[in-house]
């Protein structure tokens, strides 16, 4: 397995990977901002609440199976087709749940809408069964490139779909519409490209194997999902679903930009930092490089749309979602610490510790779960201002074990996000005081990105920052091995 990870091949998977993310999310950001104009708040509130149970529900589907094929260095069909026939029964049950508790979930937010839409929208589950276990096989094999067509296809057709629902006055039932077509092609397509057929045969001994390692990570990512959501259900329940669409919304913009740039390098990571787990000072110098290249792009991308977040609302959403304004810039500062998060917990993972994995998720969400309690009484805004610091809390415990297991200390790590953080931070200044120039909206937005743009890799390029030399050295190298 190891030959398939050399340098030239981790190049050009994190490249179609960073396609395949860039390309897709960035066609359903674009078709998520028509719909935003066309449909309101509530509208989006309500499929939020939806997506929340969806989400937790998906995670006992794959519970952990697919990180657990990943990791395992000799799995093959026999684990592939257990795997997804058990994953396929997991769905039938949780559907069958879902279906009989809608009423009940309807009841306690008063949204009699969501009975239907939720019985709807769970078919989702089936084909997430399916594509889990072909996500699986394109990660072990890093072929990527098949997954770029599988996902554009289907959010460019699911998206024209949503759009011509909406405009068509289905409200919600437009955002329904899509995610299922979406998925449901993604499956089609993938099933035409990735040449993998099922076979007629289920063991319950490969089953046991993998769920020794998967049952740790079903309860991290249970945990994970349930703490992720948990503003969305609070929100939903106390104040209502207009409200929580602000929040999604506000959270829309931060998870775009990070989930591709940081969730393609973490995509690739995992299977290649799997395939060297027996070389710790190699994991090592990955997962620091890892952190570092994500952090260059991600902290100033972050801080800079915190300040720009006005005029960009109020230009791509119109003055209907100012209310989202406020979720944004708070939620940036959470975001911003994904790479560290990421990073971290990819290398126990790589390295089979589960476990540790278990016990990491289960501190940070005991510790976050006590800040959101307390701010609660505080109001909303004072409530989602918690998130960051229960963000950067975190990341100190992720950074924790790895001083033993990797020897990459808490100290050393925040050594190599310094450079980041420090230019992030002012280029944030530089840009903070243009609106009060009262040169409109789209010049405001225009000139906060050029001169924020050219501070920071202007001061990268004076001050030699190591992470902008690697990358400009490894645009070189790939341009020199493939010349236009």
């Amino acid at each position: 397995m190891n030959n398939v990870f050399n340098r030239s091949k981790i190049i050009s998977s994190l490249i179609w990977k960073l396609t395949e993310r860039t390309g897709t999310q960035g066609m359903q950001f674009v078709i998520q901002l028509i719909l935003a104009r066309l449909l309101l708040p509530e509208d989006y509130g309500i499929i939020a609440l939806i997506v929340i149970f969806i989400s937790i529900a998906t995670v006992f589907v794959q519970s952990g199976f697919n990180t657990a094929l990943i990791q395992k260095k000799n799995a093959d069909d026999t684990d592939f087709s257990s795997v997804l026939y058990l994953s396929l029964i997991v769905s039938s049950l949780i559907y069958t749940v879902l279906f009989i508790s809608a009423p009940h979930i309807a009841e306690f937010y008063q949204e009699p809408k969501l009975i239907k839409v939720i019985r709807v929208l769970g078919v989702v589950l089936f084909f997430g069964a399916i594509n889990s276990i072909q996500y699986a096989i394109i990660s072990r094999t890093m072929q990527f490139k098949r997954l770029f067509f599988s996902s554009l296809g289907g959010v460019v057709i699911s998206g024209v779909v949503g759009i011509i629902l909406a405009y068509n006055g289905f409200g919600v039932w437009s955002l329904v519409g899509q995610q299922i077509i979406n998925e449901f092609l993604i499956a089609v397509i993938l099933w035409g490209t990735v040449k993998w057929r099922p076979q007629s045969v289920f063991s319950v001994t490969r089953v046991k194997i993998l769920f020794s390692f998967g049952w740790k990570l079903l309860c991290s990512a249970l945990i994970d999902t349930l703490y992720t959501n948990v503003y969305g259900l609070v929100i939903g329940k106390i104040y209502n679903a207009q409200m929580l669409g602000y929040y999604n919304r506000g959270q829309q913009f931060p998870n775009f930009i990070v989930s591709n740039i940081n969730g393609s390098i973490q995509s690739v990571l995992l299977p290649t930092l799997s395939a060297h787990q027996d070389d710790k000072l190699k994991v090592k110098s990955m997962v620091r490089r890892s952190i570092i290249t994500s952090a260059f792009f991600v902290f100033p991308m972050m801080i800079g749309l915190a300040v720009c977040a006005e005029p960009l609302v109020k230009i791509l959403l119109t003055e209907k979602w100012l209310k989202a304004v406020p979720f944004l810039q708070i939620l940036c500062i959470s975001y911003a610490f994904w790479p560290i998060h990421t990073a971290n917990l990819q290398a126990i993972n790589a390295l089979g510790r589960s476990d540790l994995y278990l016990k990491l998720e289960i501190i940070k969400k005991i510790n976050g779960v006590l800040l959101l309690c307390i701010s609660i009484p505080y109001g909303i805004y004072v409530m989602v201002a918690f998130h960051p610091i229960a963000s950067l809390i975190s990341s100190f415990i992720n950074m924790y074990p790895n001083k033993k297991i990797l020897n990459y200390s808490i100290s050393e790590q925040w050594r190599d996000l310094a450079p980041s953080i420090t230019l992030s931070i002012i280029m944030g200044a530089s840009i903070y005081f243009i609106p009060l120039l009262g040169l409109g909206n789209w010049m405001t937005l225009i000139l906060q990105i050029f001169i924020g743009t050219s501070v920071y890799f202007g001061l990268a390029y004076i001050l030699r920052i190591e992470t902008f030399t690697y990358i400009i050295d490894l645009i070189e190298t790939v341009f020199k091995r493939n010349p236009m």
